[in-house]
């Protein structure tokens, strides 16, 4: 299947499902997806930069993203397509999974 950039109708679809049970949101800022996490401390804000870094590794696809102590803001989009795709939306999703370990 060919890596698409998504319509807003399909973006809204899919951050209805990303966000289903979430006690904070995914949002769209800056045409990319956006989520600050917050950690317990430094320590697991940065064990979870490493699993999301190894995973991004294997699938060639980066977030942008800032960490200060406890607070790790990512975005996610995928520049093959100079928008978002649902190669973000399966990230964030990993994110969720990584961010709850």
């Amino acid at each position: 299947m060919m890596l698409q950039k998504l319509d807003q109708a399909a973006i809204t679809v899919a951050l209805r499902q990303l966000n289903a049970g979430l006690e904070k949101d995914w949002v769209v800022e800056d045409q990319k997806l956006t989520k600050t996490f917050k950690f317990k401390d430094f320590q697991y804000a940065f064990g979870f930069m490493a699993m999301c870094a190894l995973y991004a590794e294997r699938q060639n696809h980066h977030p942008e993203w800032f960490n200060v102590y406890s607070t790790v803001k990512v975005q996610l989009m995928t520049h093959d397509v100079s928008g978002i795709s649902h190669k973000d939306f399966d990230f964030a999703a990993k994110m969720e999974a990584y961010a709850s370990i």
